[in-house]
């Protein structure tokens, strides 16, 4: 008989979701490839329930050349007209558009830190905040509150506090894991 692991409540019991928390949510990330992409999907999730965005997130991959902030920065008007035909991803014309504004303010802040790692990385002083919040973890921090103001000063959109909270902990930037977890460093 397995034993059954006891996860953040916010997992719930869908395997996808559980997957997720188990495989990724809060685990450090340092690629630049990977970075973007849950930057992208962070914003596409505004209004939305994450397990709606990670449904989408193969289509996500393809509609958004694997998430390449080369490639994606370059997608014309006409391009991003066809990605609002496309139900695999969320067709909201604004967050298309920022996606592609995002790639290439992405590239600038790679060519003026060396990478985007390095960038964002930076406002967690390079290691892990480790909170194990009693209940669920705050919506924005102080931390996420800085990224936001600096993302958006930019040229970054759809990055607000909020948001740029919970592209940190699905980074790992902040580990949240509540203490029972097995998941939670030191617990």
């Amino acid at each position: 008989m397995s034993k059954t692991r006891s996860r953040c409540r916010w997992a719930g019991s869908d395997p996808l979701y559980v997957a997720y928390h188990d495989e990724e949510w809060g685990r450090p990330v340092h690629d630049d490839g990977r970075l973007f992409e849950m930057l992208t999907l962070e914003g596409a999730q505004a209004g939305l329930s994450w397990l709606t965005i990670l449904r989408k997130r193969e289509n996500y991959r393809k509609a958004f050349a694997g998430f390449d902030p080369a490639k994606v920065a370059r997608f014309d008007y006409r391009r991003q007209a066809r990605l609002l035909d496309d139900p695999g991803i969320v067709r909201n014309r604004l967050k298309v558009a920022s996606t592609v504004t995002n790639a290439a303010a992405f590239l600038k802040v790679q060519a003026e830190f060396g990478s985007f790692d390095r960038y964002v990385w930076g406002f967690v002083g390079g290691r892990p905040i480790v909170r194990r919040p009693p209940g669920n973890p705050p919506p924005r921090t102080a931390e996420s509150d800085a990224l936001s103001k600096d993302l958006k000063g930019r040229g970054f959109r759809f990055v607000g506090s909020t948001i740029c909270y919970a592209f940190m902990q699905a980074c790992g930037l902040v580990d949240d894991h509540a203490a029972g977890c097995f998941r939670a460093r030191g617990a």
